[in-house]
Order: C-alpha cells, then sequence, then structure tokens
C-alpha cells in the first residue's frame, strides 16, 4: 500500500500550488487566442488568485459560528464565519506562517489551531484564547504536533507529538482549563497513530510491513501493560485504514482492500471481536465518520477522481434529503453537536469551494461565502472531462482533460501535461486556479493519472513500485500521443509540468527523452538517492514502505542513481523552468540548485525562481501568484 497519510509526504497537489491574492491589477487582458467565432476574456494571473481558499468546518458551542480557515489576508488564518450569513471576523493575524483552524472549544469560543514556521512542517499547536491572546501549548524546538480529538466530556483532548523521540509519536491527555497533560501512550514501537475514542479507552495503532501489507491494532489506553489487539489478521498483502471509531466507543470503522481491488470499509466490535462488511462500492472507501452524538454518519467514496458523499441518518438507515444545492461535490460536512444544524462546502471545476449552513429539515440552504473573484465571469471557466488512452502495454490510463474555448480543429491550441505528486496522488476533478488560469490563456490541460496513481485499484497502484522513471514516463510520453490524436491540439507543442513527484516526472521527462517542447519543475526530486537518504525523521514508521516503493538506498543506488534526473542532466536540451522553496524539508534546495547549475552548462535555457519563505508548497498567494506568472511567461515564451 501507499497509503495517502504517508503518500501525502511527498505529494504535491494542484491545490497546493494553487491559490489567491487580493487583486490590484487590473481584472482582464482581451485575449489574443481567438477562434473565427470565439473571443474569450483572459484574467490576469492576480485576478485569478483574488479567489478566497476556505476549508474547515468546526461548528461552535452555541450554533453561531463556523471556523474556517482562509487566505484572505494573503496568509492563511483562522476565521469566523457566522451561520446566518453576516460578516466572517478574522481571528489570527499571521503575515508571514500559514495557520490553520482546528477545533473550537466545546463550551466556549476559545480556538485550536495549527502552524509551523517559514513551511518547515514542524507544526505545533495553539491555542487562541478569548481575549485574543495565542498560547503555544506544544513548545519546544524540533518537533511535531497534531490534534487528535476531544474526550466526551468536553473537558480534556488528545494531542500527539514527536518531542520525546523525532522518529515516533506520542499521545498526550490534555485538560482544557489549565492546559496540563498526561502521557496516556508511548510509542516504543514504531507505531502509526490513528483514532481515539471518544470515551478515552483505545487508540487505534497502524504497523506498516510494506508498501502493500499492513496492520491495524487497538490498545486499551487504560491498561498499559496490556498488549494491543490485532484485529486485521490476514493471509497475504492488504492494506488496510483507519476511518474513525462509532460515537460509542464500542466499534472502530477501518478499511480493507482484502476482498478485492477497492477498499471496503468494515467495522469492528470491541467487545465481541466481531468483524462485519460496513460499506462497500465499485471504488475506493476513503473515509466514514460520525456526527457528534452518531445521528449522522458521512461516508466518502473516490468515485472516478471525484468524491461521492453518502449522509445516513443512522436512527432511519435512509440517506439525509438535502435541499437543492448549486452543482458540484459536497466537501467538509459538519454537523453542530446538538445534531440540528449541518455546514459544508461545494465546489466544482468553475467554482472554488464555497460554505453553506443550512438547518436540518428547512427548505434552503445559505451561503455564507463568495469565493470566486466576482470580476471573473464563471461562463469562461473550463469544466474538466475524464478521458482514457491506452498506454505503451495496453494499459489503460485515466487523465483529467481541460479543452479551452479557444480551440477548435482550424483553431490548435498548445498543451501542458500536468503530473501530480505521489507517486501515489491523483490528479482529480474541482477548482484549481493554477489550471483555470493556463486553460483561461489558451493552453490545453492533460492532468495524467500515471500507472501508481491512487483510485483505480490496488492493481493498478502498485504498477509502478520500483518502475519509478521507467513505465510511468512511457504513460507521460504516450499522454502526448493521446493529444496528438485530438484535433484540435497542436501537436507539435506540447510541454510536460508537475510539483514534487510530478517535477519529478518532469525532469524525468526532459532528461529521458526528447518528446516535450519545455518542462515546468515545481518542487521535484531530482537526485533520489540524497531524498532517500534525507527524508524527515517523523516518516521513520513507513520507511520501509517508502523504499519498498521507490527503493533503498543503501541497497538500490544503482538504479535509484540511473532514475535520477541531476545524473544525466547533460541530455536535457530543452527549455525548463525549476521553482523551489528554501525551507523544503522534502525535496531540499540542493536538488534545484544543482539541476539548474547542469542545465546551464548545457547552454540551454533554463529559468529559477527560488522562495526564502515557502517549503513544500505555497503559504503566501503572493509567491503564488509570483510562481503563476511565471509559468504563463515560460510557455508563451518557449511554448
Amino acid at each position: 500500500m501507499k497509503p495517502s497519510h504517508y503518500w501525502s509526504a511527498l505529494c504535491l497537489s494542484a491545490a497546493l500550488l494553487a491559490g489567491c491574492q487580493s487583486a490590484k491589477a487590473p481584472d482582464t487582458q482581451q485575449s489574443a487566442a481567438t477562434s473565427q467565432s470565439v473571443q474569450i476574456p483572459q484574467y490576469s494571473a492576480q485576478s485569478f488568485y483574488d479567489t478566497v481558499t476556505l476549508y474547515g468546518s468546526s461548528i461552535n458551542h452555541n450554533n453561531s459560528q463556523v471556523l474556517v480557515s482562509s487566505d484572505a489576508s494573503g496568509v492563511f488564518n483562522a476565521y469566523s464565519y457566522p451561520l446566518d450569513g453576516s460578516t466572517p471576523t478574522q481571528l489570527t493575524h499571521s503575515t508571514t506562517n500559514a495557520i490553520s483552524g482546528v477545533s473550537w472549544f466545546p463550551a466556549d469560543n476559545r480556538v485550536l489551531y495549527t502552524s509551523d514556521e517559514g513551511g518547515n512542517e514542524l507544526h505545533h499547536l495553539y491555542v487562541l484564547e478569548e481575549d485574543g491572546s495565542s498560547r503555544d501549548i506544544t513548545p519546544g524546538e524540533k518537533l511535531k504536533a497534531q490534534f487528535m480529538g476531544w474526550h466526551q466530556d468536553d473537558i480534556h483532548f488528545y494531542v500527539a507529538t514527536n518531542e520525546r523521540d523525532a522518529k515516533a509519536f506520542d499521545l498526550y491527555r490534555y485538560d482544557s482549563e489549565d492546559y496540563s497533560r498526561t502521557l496516556v501512550f508511548e510509542n516504543t514501537q514504531g507505531w502509526e497513530l490513528g483514532d481515539v475514542s471518544k470515551n478515552g479507552n483505545w487508540l487505534a495503532l497502524m504497523k506498516v510491513h510494506s508498501n502493500a501489507d499492513d496492520d491495524i491494532y487497538v490498545a486499551n489506553l487504560h491498561q498499559s501493560a496490556a498488549p494491543a489487539m490485532h484485529i486485521t489478521p490476514h493471509e497475504g498483502k492488504v492494506a488496510h485504514n483507519v476511518f474513525s471509531f462509532t460515537p460509542d466507543s464500542d466499534e472502530l470503522i477501518y478499511g480493507s482492500n482484502a476482498q478485492g481491488e477497492f477498499t471496503q470499509a468494515w467495522s469492528y466490535d470491541l467487545l465481541s471481536g466481531q468483524r462485519q462488511l460496513h460499506h462497500a462500492d465499485n471504488w475506493d472507501v476513503s473515509f466514514v465518520y460520525y456526527s457528534d452524538n452518531g445521528r449522522y454518519q458521512v461516508i466518502g467514496v473516490n468515485a472516478d477522481a471525484q468524491t461521492r458523499l453518502t449522509i445516513l441518518d443512522t436512527y432511519s438507515g435512509k440517506e439525509l434529503l438535502l435541499p437543492t444545492l448549486p452543482a458540484g461535490d459536497l466537501r467538509g460536512v459538519n454537523f453542530s453537536r446538538d445534531e440540528q444544524r449541518m455546514v459544508f462546502y461545494i465546489n466544482s471545476d468553475t467554482s472554488p469551494s464555497n460554505l453553506f449552513s443550512w438547518q436540518l429539515g428547512s427548505a434552503n440552504a445559505k451561503q455564507l461565502s463568495q469565493s470566486l473573484n466576482p470580476h471573473i465571469d464563471a461562463q469562461y471557466l473550463i469544466s474538466s472531462e475524464v478521458v482514457r488512452f491506452p498506454s505503451f502495454d495496453g494499459i489503460t490510463i485515466p487523465a483529467i482533460q481541460y479543452q479551452p474555448k479557444q480551440a477548435s480543429a482550424s483553431h490548435k491550441v498548445p498543451a501542458i501535461i500536468f503530473i501530480h505528486g505521489g507517486p501515489g496522488g491523483q490528479t482529480r476533478k474541482g477548482y484549481s486556479a493554477i489550471i483555470q488560469h493556463l486553460v483561461n490563456h489558451g493552453y490545453a490541460v492533460l492532468g495524467v493519472n500515471n500507472r501508481g496513481s491512487s483510485g483505480y485499484g490496488k492493481t493498478f497502484f502498485h504498477l509502478d513500485d520500483k518502475r519509478h522513471g521507467e513505465d510511468d514516463l512511457q504513460d507521460i510520453v504516450y499522454s502526448k500521443k493521446y493529444l496528438q490524436s485530438l484535433d484540435w491540439v497542436d501537436g507539435e507543442r506540447i510541454a510536460v509540468m508537475g510539483g514534487s513527484y510530478g517535477g519529478y516526472l518532469t525532469m524525468a521527462a526532459m532528461a529521458f527523452t526528447d518528446e516535450f517542447k519545455l518542462g515546468i519543475n515545481i518542487f521535484g526530486v531530482t537526485n533520489w538517492v540524497r531524498t532517500l537518504e534525507s527524508i524527515p525523521p517523523w516518516w521513520e514508521s513507513f520507511r520501509q514502505a517508502l523504499y519498498d516503493e521507490l527503493g533503498d538506498p543503501a541497497t538500490d543506488k544503482a538504479r535509484l542513481t540511473r532514475i535520477s534526473p541531476l545524473f544525466h542532466a547533460d541530455k536535457i536540451k530543452k527549455p525548463v523552468l525549476v521553482v523551489q522553496g528554501a525551507n523544503d524539508p522534502r525535496v531540499l534546495q540542493v536538488e534545484s540548485d544543482e539541476m539548474v547549475e547542469a542545465i546551464r552548462a548545457n547552454n540551454v535555457p533554463v529559468e529559477y525562481v527560488l522562495f526564502a519563505d515557502e517549503g513544500h508548497g505555497f503559504r503566501s498567494k503572493a509567491n503564488r501568484i509570483t510562481a503563476q506568472e511565471a509559468y504563463l511567461k515560460f510557455l508563451q515564451t518557449y511554448l
């Protein structure tokens, strides 16, 4: 398995690359790209980034406010959105480090939030007091902390930190009155921590054996000497996911692909030890969770690169009947503690996430945000299409395709192959400022879900194991052949672009093939030996899975060198743009420094955009705009 909780480690998605900025520049530029009958207003990068990105949906104790993380200020901060639709209030005021709101306190308007320093990913947990002051409740150097949930008594909450051992996370129970804490689980065996039951009795644990095989255990937090219960005994290779304990703390809901290609949800009764199928689909079940008292259950399924939600009323066993809503996918569904209110987001290719509130049973939902820049006419944005094409060996490769409105058989357009991070990530439907901006300027975009991508079954997921830069690179080459079959694409003007692992495949395409006119590498790995030797210590629990996937630098150095573009930079003959964050703990700056230097030695055009205040992704809207403008200028110059 390449589970999402550790492949998010290397993954950089379009959502991370995209973002927003309060526009000061003109909102539109008239299109120079026209067909016989279509003239499209072209919007600047800054106009696209005057779109607010929102996430988070914790409802406060008196059902009056939603805790939201928003980049409206230019950097992510915590905001309070009134459920009556009135003006939101900015709660934190960082101008440098991104802040992510986590949860209201159960009985008052204190807030838990997380933040790191300059993108170093060493997140601490903070309390925003009601008087506006902040307190770091996980102080210390070089530690990483994560909120793990509230106890049902509404007084205590759980936090995991790696302060004792950088390679392992221990679990602490905090008192919300004075923030004193008690160690409740010392992680001496390298477990990955999962969910904590609401009654505080149980902790779900993961033991990773390989990249295709793992197990779930459950520890009794009141019997520290007792061994953890093994709840997923199996034969062969089976991958699992911890979803959630039921609100009554009697069962654990978990994912398993033991029965076929896709992950199903199963339940385990903690007293009887009985297991039973909870939910199955023809796609992966991605998550299962509950409202506080268990009346409502939310099930998410990754249905062909699009999240499909089912909200069940557990009392009746029937789906919750929602009011008429705008087109798009539901995201971030959350319920008030009394289960009378529901908040959620709706997102689509042509609309960034907007926050809604609904009084259950009422006729209409109230929209609490308007995220898209009002100066952008949504009719000029593009809805994507899921397409498929055969690769070199007959394997079918899915992709997300964006056709510009300017494109036609009489007006062929250049194209960009966009490669997701991971390697086990997935390009998905939904709003992306980075893609919409490029499509608006007349570039076709094909988001390729090459072999090794998640969401298409475990066989497809593992087709790239220790074949990186080889078979998956051929999928990228064959995506070019697919684009060349379209009568509205200029088959001689095709570029490749991606972030993180997608940046690696971009550089591999430029070094190992002569197929593409240019490459845009965003935070991409170029030296696998160095990258795998310098993984952050908090990845220790899945180190072996990482090596099973990519190779162990101690034993597979020859292969890792062979597939690393840095050692073959002399073969790069086409223009390259490299974007890098100086504080990136995953793909070190030296990777990009050396890559740029090597390309320059070839007398090949290469441009380098280095952000001193970024890590593995963009925190700042201003930096997103700078990067986006660089992408477009580079494409216009060389494609």
